[in-house]
């Protein structure tokens, strides 16, 4: 289960605890306008006010979760993201206006990072300031506690000689002094060391990755996607849509955040949240 964030419920067609989508009947007036024009209506409504929506009748949650493309996702999504976001080849992969949406909910928060970072007017690009002597992360704004998700994080400068994607609990430090690994320096986080290919845990180095002779290194500007597996309790990576493999196992139970680390001044760093992974 996602860690709740504002109207994040409507953004991935969810309902609220003890009623399901479309609980309520139709037999109201709302109920029997047609759909051209509840989507008119909902295409002025904020997220959290289209949650609740959502839970009116089946008509009203079919005309909000039936097309991902809408008038309603359309309007909410110029509204909500910053055209440069709109404009470039950020949220590329993401197939419809609802799923930008939910992207942004789930992008880097500007409450729970370094104070050595900012995030970027388009909303998914962490930039690290040249401070000397810090390593200093990220945190999205909603973890995971259970399902499947995956997300693209990649390097808009260069590496340094820490460079670090994974994930954290609310516990990790997002800041130390020093150059270091520092998501996988406790056993609040695991991370993946693009710079020397290293997984690490608890402080330690937990073998290379990926497992295989000459692992190429990364290449500034390309998508790493990290898939997160809560049932299974498994981290696994993709690079250029092939399957690296899984990189930890036995996660524990609790509310997982993506995260980043870097210690280069005025490197940036995107990610993007991208849904339910697809199999295969």
């Amino acid at each position: 289960m996602a860690a709740p964030g504002p109207g994040a419920g409507a953004a991935s067609g969810g309902a609220g605890a003890g009623s399901g989508p479309g609980a309520g009947t139709s037999g109201g007036p709302g109920g029997r306008l047609p759909s051209r024009v509840l989507e008119l209506v909902f295409s002025y409504l904020e997220l959290s006010e289209l949650r609740s929506c959502a839970l009116v009748c089946k008509h009203w949650y079919r005309c909000l979760h039936g097309d991902e493309n809408s008038e309603v996702w359309r309007s909410l999504c110029a509204r909500s993201l910053a055209e440069e976001a709109l404009r470039t080849d950020i949220l590329c992969n993401l197939p419809s206006y609802k799923a930008k949406v939910r992207a942004f909910q789930h992008a880097f928060s500007t409450n729970d990072c370094s104070r050595n970072v900012y995030i970027k007017k388009n909303g998914f690009t962490l930039h690290r300031n040249p401070i000397a002597q810090s390593t200093d992360g990220a945190r999205t704004k909603i973890g995971f506690s259970e399902g499947r998700h995956a997300w693209e994080v990649w390097w808009e400068g260069p590496l340094g000689t820490v460079a670090v994607i994974g994930i954290a609990t609310k516990r990790a430090p997002m800041q130390c002094q020093g150059y270091v690994a520092l998501l996988g320096s406790d056993d609040q986080s695991w991370g993946w060391n693009l710079v020397d290919n290293n997984l690490l845990h608890n402080g330690e180095v937990n073998g290379s990755f990926p497992q295989c002779n000459n692992a190429p290194k990364y290449q500034i500007g390309e998508r790493i996607r990290v898939i997160l597996d809560m049932e299974d309790k498994t981290l696994a990576f993709e690079r250029g849509y092939e399957f690296l493999g899984v990189a930890f196992r036995g996660l524990p139970k609790a509310c997982l955040y993506p995260a980043v680390s870097a210690v280069y001044g005025n490197t940036e760093v995107t990610l993007v949240y991208l849904g339910k992974p697809l199999d295969g």
